[in-house]
């Protein structure tokens, strides 16, 4: 049994991962702006998530009923397999372990699993995953090997992240933004760049060979996009690494107390 504060702690960090990223939608405007479904896909995704485990582990947070999550994450997961290949066919392997997308689709088949594999107790309620008392009177997760390998693979790419965001190299981060007329430029997305660091404008290019920047990921975005010229503030890239990392390690404590 856990106890309901650890489990009401967890719930309000979901909840301020979903203003975070709600707030991030709404500045960067990607309805407005053209950006491409392979940014604002972050934001959308952090959202639907944070919400969905805020009503995991707090029973009145519930809001959709679990058929409806499990098609969410259904089709969550299958966005991002087929933005993980598209990005295998740029980068390779390195896709898996670095990608836009690769970390995102662990944590959108975590999700579909906790639901689809859910064992929930006779007296659960009707409408939600947990009881009236939340993740503290909960079932277990059918086929718990698979639960016990997500968790292992969320907290992986959760120190990932972490290192990301405080390592030696977090200072010169850079991202590959695709625009329509050329395969890969490489745009300055990270912390502000030291003296004598190329502008922006002049890291841009539509060579193939300017693909090999340090720690460049292939994205699909327009490059007038919010999330590229206001890239500090809650829409920093680290602000949605960080959202990233609280999820991932809340998905892993839900599906190791689950097991």
């Amino acid at each position: 049994m856990i106890p309901s504060w650890i489990l009401d702690i967890f719930a309000a960090i979901m909840l301020a991962v979903a203003a975070v990223s709600a707030a991030r939608l709404a500045l960067a405007r990607p309805w407005q702006h053209g950006t491409s479904a392979a940014l604002a896909d972050i934001d959308v995704s952090h959202l639907l998530m944070a919400i969905a485990m805020a009503g995991m582990l707090a029973a009145s947070l519930q809001t959709l009923p679990n058929g409806a999550w499990e098609v969410i994450f259904a089709v969550m997961t299958a966005w991002f397999a087929y933005r993980v290949i598209r990005d295998t066919q740029v980068s390779g392997v390195r896709a898996l372990a670095g990608g836009h997308c690769a970390p995102h689709l662990i944590h959108a088949a975590a999700m579909l699993y906790m639901f689809a594999a859910f064992a929930a107790p006779a007296m659960h309620a009707p409408g939600g995953m947990g009881m009236s008392g939340g993740m503290s009177g909960m079932g277990t997760l059918r086929l718990p090997f698979l639960a016990f390998a997500f968790a292992l693979i969320l907290i992986g790419y959760s120190i990932w992240d972490l290192d990301q965001i405080s390592g030696p190299g977090a200072s010169g981060h850079y991202s590959l933004a695709a625009t329509r007329t050329a395969p890969m430029v490489p745009v300055l997305v990270g912390a502000t760049a030291g003296p004598g660091a190329a502008p922006v404008s002049a890291l841009a290019s539509g060579s193939a060979g300017s693909a090999a920047v340090a720690g460049a990921q292939p994205v699909d975005a327009a490059p007038a996009s919010a999330y590229v010229r206001a890239n500090r503030g809650v829409l920093a890239p680290s602000v949605a690494t960080s959202c990233r990392v609280a999820m991932g390690v809340t998905m892993a404590f839900m599906l190791l107390i689950m097991i």
